[in-house]
């Protein structure tokens, strides 16, 4: 495992945010990566993030099994398996960098909108059709596999649909669980799954599944209009972090 303690300085606060980002407050876990990117390879990054996520997704869809929209989930996941996939084809040909900052400004310029709505009083759902679904899922997918960066497309076409929070995390939680699954094999082809990155990883899971469980206890305790403010505020603070990030 790694032995760095400036590693784990940063690490241990990224992997918390994982951990609220699975508890329920989607998209704050978007901010782990870019962290820990400016103290390890953003590859290796990754792949001592991804089997803390698959222990996470367990903690989130276990608390939230029966709140589960399955129609936003299949089309939506239907697309992302088409982004995962190419996101694994053109990982050696697309900047990561790129896809951050593209990622980060429109969580920025959505988050800030819903904000601004929200000013002018209350507003209808958003009734689009599933195929529209299933290519923001093709878009997380994608930004998922590249840089663990899927939260914010996935938000831009669920969170207009005014699901419930619990029914949002729910729906997030089986999402991301799925498409985490997804992504273990391209891993295992990049051979990132070495002894010492999951020794790293094995390290940080106490932290991890305490702090999914405290964002599990957050969001039951948070209502609905508070709970929707904070994930746009979470959208703009991943999107000003990501933009820094990949133009740094």
């Amino acid at each position: 495992m790694i032995s760095d303690p400036i590693f784990y300085a940063i690490a241990v606060p990224a992997v918390v945010l994982l951990g609220l980002s699975k508890g329920g407050f989607a998209g704050a876990g978007s901010l782990s990566l870019p962290v820990i990117a400016f103290v390890i390879d953003p590859v290796r990054a990754a792949a001592i993030l991804l089997p803390i996520l698959i222990v996470q997704d367990v903690v989130g869809i276990w608390a939230f099994r029966r709140t589960v929209d399955y129609f936003v989930l299949g089309w939506t996941l239907a697309g992302a398996i088409v982004g995962i996939a190419l996101g694994y084809w053109f990982a050696a040909s697309v900047s990561a960098d790129v896809v951050l900052a593209m990622v980060g400004v429109i969580s920025i310029v959505f988050g800030a909108h819903r904000l601004w709505k929200d000013r002018l009083g209350a507003r209808a759902a958003s009734t689009s059709p599933g195929w529209v679904g299933s290519l923001f899922g093709v878009a997380s997918g994608f930004t998922s596999q590249i840089a663990h960066a899927g939260a914010p497309p996935w938000q831009l076409w669920v969170m207009p649909r005014q699901l419930t929070p619990a029914y949002l995390v729910g729906t997030t939680a089986v999402f991301f669980g799925a498409v985490n699954w997804i992504k273990v094999p391209a891993y295992l082809a990049l051979g990132q799954f070495t002894g010492e990155n999951l020794g790293t990883s094995a390290v940080l899971m106490p932290v991890a599944i305490a702090s999914t469980f405290a964002g599990v206890w957050l969001v039951r305790r948070v209502s609905p209009e508070r709970f929707y403010t904070a994930i746009y505020w979470l959208m703009i603070g991943v999107g000003v972090v990501l933009v820094a990030k990949a133009m740094g």
